[in-house]
């Protein structure tokens, strides 16, 4: 009998967010983090299963105060406060070519931005330089900001000792691209 082949997990396609209202695909080996612990309810949270590496969706008020590059950079500016990021440091605003998105029908312009912030863990002192990848889809039909956010913190353990490699920029833009959107409803009456 051949020994079974090492097959990398598949991404799950279609994962159904925020009670199916939207779908995505998740990278391989995603756990949904409100299977552990409670989550805000305008949040998805996934985290990997052998490193520290999340991921979060969140559906946001639109900031109409804020346009182009400077929304991207108050988003990531905003996430840092809360976490409680000790410094904060963008690398890059790019647009993100419409034309890429599931959602491209509803997102007035789109930006990914990348960056460092350092923060520490809950119940830890020591900061960590945490790289942040985020993709801001302005929905202003509906009154949104839909933020994606990669955590990407310094592995703990050689990528050979990993059971399930860590995640990569392609998975998140693959969470990004795949965002498709199947009931306007949860934005509520319009």
């Amino acid at each position: 009998m051949p020994a079974p082949s090492a097959r990398p997990m598949e991404p799950t396609r279609h994962y159904p967010l925020f009670g199916g209202a939207f779908s995505a695909t998740l990278p391989p080996g995603a756990l949904d983090v409100s299977d552990l612990r409670p989550v805000p309810d305008n949040q998805e949270v996934f985290c990997h299963r052998v490193t520290d590496q999340s991921l979060v969706v969140e559906l946001l008020e639109l900031q109409a105060h804020v346009q182009g590059e400077e929304a991207a950079r108050y988003h990531f500016e905003d996430v840092g406060g809360v976490q409680g990021a000790r410094a904060m440091q963008v690398d890059s605003v790019q647009p993100l070519p419409l034309e890429n998105l599931a959602l491209r029908s509803f997102c007035q312009e789109a930006w990914v931005l990348s960056g460092k912030q350092q923060v520490a863990k809950e119940n830890q002192q020591v900061a960590k330089d945490v790289t942040v990848h985020q993709a801001l889809l302005r929905l202003p039909r509906y009154q949104t900001d839909l933020l994606l956010t990669f955590n990407d913190p310094p592995l703990s353990l050689g990528p050979e000792n990993l059971s399930l490699p860590p995640w990569s920029l392609g998975d998140f833009e693959q969470l990004v691209t795949s965002l498709t959107l199947h009931d306007p409803n949860i934005f509520g009456p319009r």
